[in-house]
């Protein structure tokens, strides 16, 4: 008889540096208590989390696979070998949901790929909580990722944006590098029309949390400071 195949458990972890119970609910520290194996960014960050939620957990006991920007993909498929052996496997991302804005997706698609049954976990997602909090389109909306850099291009693709929202009724999303973002603020006050609205959702679960959404005119009055921050901005022009 065939082992029965283990399962890829996508555990989500906090925003920021909650304890982790104050936002995730019980049933991933009881799976994390269960599972030894895991798919991790980066391994102090990792071997920190699951220390916080499973005290008693042995350290020396895991077993950790690097998923990030320096493996190699062909060594995907090795990191669900466990799987296949009978033993469930956990992909936890940096913070929120593994497999959203986040390399674990590749994971996710192997697994299906391998039969493997994938069990995602509830927990915080900045983008659907930014969105909530947003008052704005949680019927279509987009996630972006990161804008362009370089100035013209930057422009360009913010009024791109803006003028999809308006022509599709579409909320725009997009995050940019913590250092950068009073930065965006700004230039996104400047570019934008003056009556589109900007939503900036800052420190989401944190006692420092900040979600405001008001016209871009508004926000060249009546701004914030950003600074390494972990932001989302939404956009949307009726």
């Amino acid at each position: 008889m065939a082992n029965q195949l283990g399962k890829l458990y996508l555990i989500p972890t906090t925003l920021g540096d909650n304890e982790p119970l104050e936002v995730l609910p019980i049933t991933v520290k009881q799976i994390i208590d269960k599972i030894d194996t895991f798919i991790v960014e980066n391994d102090k960050t990792a071997r920190h989390f699951i220390k916080r939620i499973s005290p008693e957990k042995s350290q020396p006991s895991l077993n950790m696979f690097h998923l990030n920007k320096h493996t190699d993909p062909a060594d995907l498929p090795s990191f669900l070998e466990p799987c296949l052996q009978g033993i469930n496997v956990g992909l936890l991302s940096e913070a929120g949901c593994p497999g959203v804005a986040d390399p674990g997706a590749d994971i996710v698609k192997i697994a299906h790929q391998k039969n493997i049954k994938v069990v995602p976990l509830v927990g915080p997602s900045s983008i659907l909580m930014a969105l909530m909090g947003s008052g704005m389109n949680g019927q279509s909306f987009a996630f972006n990722g990161y804008l362009p850099i370089d100035k013209g291009e930057r422009k360009a693709e913010m009024k791109r944006l803006e003028r999809l929202s308006f022509e599709h009724n579409q909320s725009q999303l997009f995050i940019e590098t913590p250092y950068r973002n009073n930065k965006m603020l700004e230039d996104l006050s400047n570019y934008l029309e003056q009556n589109t609205q900007i939503c900036v959702a800052c420190d989401i679960t944190l006692p420092t949390e900040f979600i405001k959404t008001q016209t871009a005119k508004a926000w060249k009055k009546n701004s914030v400071d950003l600074h390494k921050r972990p932001t989302l901005f939404i956009i949307h022009k009726d």
